[in-house]
This record gives structure tokens, C-alpha cells and sequence, in this order.
């Protein structure tokens, strides 16, 4: 059970520290690094959605592709709604003219976006944990392990990408590094809420696992992708998503 606990906690850990950059950079982060860190997030992403989460799940359905197809689809439309109906802004977007029909500063609508991200991260680690734990379902403790590791390592500049923004509208550095770490919260939450429907997770693994993975392409393909890829210095969030794809792909296939 301590290790089931330290493995949830991995990820948040990573986001603390990325969101620790605040307190070691200047008051803005270059586009150059930027770019590079958001393809690094998103290479990790994708290498985890489709070696941890996809693959596994075809395999436990015996080939059949249809709870995969209908746990993507799922997750991609889960991510729609909660993007849809949540207000927020994008990495690096300015806030619309006129009054915020939220109601919510500007400030706390980065942090809703963030948090929004990581809900599916979450998601991620504890389908995998809990198949795990079960046991006799082709998912090992060490699979489990490199899924966590490889989204606190993603959830690295992750943090420094949403605490950085922070610090730039004005806020104070411990203020920006303590909505940064809470945005990672929402990951061990969203896992332990998996982990508690393990008692009926066999039945209904592959959906999960494709869920999880429809969710964080979601992310990717909706956030982070288009934010890497406009404007000058695109080719670094190229070079970051292939080192992020490659160290998440390695993760997986040594550890799991």
C-alpha cells in the first residue's frame, strides 16, 4: 500500500518542482524554452498513451478493437465537455476584450486550465496502478511505475510553464509557485478515484485504459501541439516532443 501511495504521489512531486522554477528564473520564460518544454510534454504524452494505455489495452481485449475504440472516444469527448464548459485560458492566449463573463481572474483561469491537463495524467497513472494491483492482467507494478515517472518528468516544465505565466501577470513568486503545485492536486485525486473502482476494473480495463489515453491526446492535440507550434522556434518543440516521445518510450519498455 506505501508503494501504491508513493506511486500516486510521483506525478504531483513533479509538478511541485517544475512550479519551484519560479524562484530560480527570471520573471518571464523565453519562447525558445518554452516551445521546447510544451513538445517535451507533449512526446511523453503520446509515447504514454499509445506503450502504457492503448497497446496494453488491445492486448487485454484479445485483439478486439472495440472497447479500445469506444474508451478513446469516450475520454476524447470527457475532455471536450470539462474544456467546453470550464472557463479558462490556453497557454500563452490573451484574454478575451471585454467583461469575464466567468467572473474568474485571469490568473485563476490558467490555473483551471492546468488543472484541466492534469486531470487526465491522473487518470492515466491510476488505471494503470490499479490494474497492477489486481494482478493477472498483463500489467506489472514496474509498468506502473514508469507511467509515473514519465508524467512527473512531463509534469516538470508543465509546472514551470503555468507558475512562469503567473509570475509575468504580477503575482508574487510564492503565490505563483503554490497555484502552480495545486494545479498538479487533481493527479493523485483522479488516480486514487480510479484505484477506488479497482474491484470492477477487470471487466472494463480496456475502456479505461483507452479512455485515459483518448483524454491525454486530447490535451495534446487541442493545447499543447498549437502552442508549440506557432510563431518563431518551432522546430525546438519538434526536437522536444521527439526526446519526450523517445524517454517515455524507453521508460516503458525497460521498466515495463
Amino acid at each position: 500500500m506505501n508503494t501504491a501511495l508513493a506511486v500516486l504521489l510521483i506525478p504531483f512531486f513533479g509538478t511541485v518542482l517544475g512550479s519551484a522554477f519560479v524562484f530560480f528564473m527570471r520573471k518571464e520564460m523565453s519562447s525558445r524554452l518554452q516551445k521546447t518544454l510544451l513538445g517535451f510534454a507533449s512526446g511523453v504524452m503520446v509515447a504514454a498513451s499509445v506503450w502504457s494505455l492503448l497497446i496494453p489495452g488491445i492486448d487485454i481485449s484479445e485483439g478486439s478493437l472495440w472497447p479500445v475504440l469506444i474508451g478513446f472516444f469516450l475520454g476524447i469527448f470527457f475532455l471536450l465537455g470539462i474544456d467546453t464548459l470550464t472557463p479558462h485560458l490556453h497557454i500563452g492566449e490573451s484574454e478575451p476584450e471585454g467583461p469575464r463573463k466567468s467572473g474568474l481572474s485571469r490568473t485563476a483561469m490558467l490555473a483551471l486550465a492546468m488543472t484541466i491537463h492534469n486531470l487526465p495524467e491522473g487518470m492515466a497513472v491510476g488505471v494503470v496502478l490499479a490494474g497492477a494491483l489486481q494482478g493477472g492482467l498483463g500489467i506489472s507494478s514496474a509498468g506502473a511505475i514508469a507511467m509515473a515517472v514519465g508524467i512527473a518528468v512531463q509534469n516538470i516544465p508543465e509546472g514551470a510553464i503555468v507558475s512562469m505565466p503567473m509570475r509575468a501577470e504580477g503575482n508574487s513568486r510564492l503565490k505563483s509557485f503554490l497555484l502552480g503545485s495545486l494545479s498538479g492536486v487533481v493527479e493523485p485525486l483522479g488516480a486514487l478515484l480510479i484505484i477506488l473502482m479497482a474491484p470492477l476494473l477487470e471487466s472494463i480495463l480496456p475502456y479505461m485504459l483507452s479512455f485515459a489515453a483518448g483524454a491525454m491526446l486530447y490535451v495534446v492535440v487541442e493545447e499543447l501541439i498549437p502552442e508549440a507550434s506557432q510563431g518563431p522556434h518551432t522546430n525546438l518543440g519538434t526536437i522536444g516532443f521527439a526526446v519526450g516521445f523517445a524517454l517515455m518510450m524507453t521508460l516503458d519498455v525497460l521498466l515495463g
